[in-house]
């Protein structure tokens, strides 16, 4: 199996929502951003996948001197030998990819984040970088249009955020910040324990409604900054938009009720909002 094969078989076999925006790229810049989202699978598979956390570890250190010889000219992963050849043009950096592996190593180390500014710092991590190096791939003219990517790369993980209250939970992760759950008098017990009635309350209810509210105050914030001169060329980064904030909204209509269950989206249905955003421009 060639390298290219391995990223598109990786990315494919993901379901994700950024799959079926890639679908309407040019061949260059799809070959780019599917390469740059496998690597992002294959080092967040190391820290959800891998059970001993010594293991993880060691993995995450391979992935880092991966990274480091890759750019040096040596590649031996695959994700790496179909990423590098097109790093150059669209400016993808050894740093980028150090920062995603640093937000999974805080995965890895951390289970719980005090305040919301915490998790920023998180979310740039894993969100803001990657929506920096989707927005080059895409294609911009404007230095603004970075903002732009990093907000939006942080709505979306907060849509995970969202969606993943009891998968993390079972994983014994709470990502909603301590603070938080403390303001509307959130017990961590009760989200981690998820016993009937799966910790359905209304606290649990006004904490959920916060997350979702500053999650749509972030879409917003960063749907401004898009400047027009863009907005053609960010088209698949407005196509995830539309596909996670449908998410959130359906998320929003069925009352949270993330605790026991993990709300998505069929295939059929992404692929209607991306083909509908590229049609409409927005």
């Amino acid at each position: 199996m060639s390298p290219e094969q391995y990223v598109q078989d990786k990315a494919a076999r993901s379901g994700s929502s950024f799959y079926y925006a890639f679908l309407f790229l040019p061949p260059a810049r799809r070959a780019a951003i599917t390469a740059f989202y496998a690597f992002c699978r294959e080092v967040d598979d190391v820290v959800d996948e891998t059970l001993d956390p010594g293991v993880a570890a060691t993995k995450l250190q391979w992935w880092r001197r991966e990274v480091a010889q890759a750019f040096a000219g040596q590649a031996s992963h695959p994700v790496m030998k179909a990423l590098l050849p097109l790093a150059p043009e669209f400016g993808i950096e050894a740093r980028h990819l150090d920062a995603v592996i640093d937000g999974c190593q805080t995965d890895l180390e951390q289970t719980r984040f005090l305040d919301f500014a915490a998790l920023e710092r998180y979310c740039h991590l894993v969100a803001g970088v990657v929506g920096e190096v989707a927005a080059n791939i895409f294609g911009r003219t404007q230095a603004t249009t970075i903002e732009y990517a990093h907000l939006l790369g942080r709505a979306m993980q907060l849509t995970n955020i969202i969606r993943d209250v009891g998968d993390d939970a079972r994983r014994g992760r709470i990502y909603l910040p301590l603070s938080e759950l403390q303001r509307f008098e959130v017990k961590a017990h009760e989200l981690l324990r998820r016993e009937a009635p799966w910790g359905y309350s209304t606290r649990f209810d006004a904490l959920m409604r916060f997350q979702a509210e500053r999650a749509h105050a972030t879409y917003d914030r960063a749907l401004a900054l898009l400047p027009d001169a863009d907005r053609v060329a960010q088209k698949p980064g407005l196509m995830m938009a539309n596909i996670y904030r449908t998410l959130l909204r359906e998320i929003e209509a069925q009352g949270f009720q993330v605790l026991h269950q993990r709300t998505s989206l069929t295939p059929l249905r992404k692929l209607w909002i991306a083909t509908r955003t590229h049609l409409r421009g927005c």
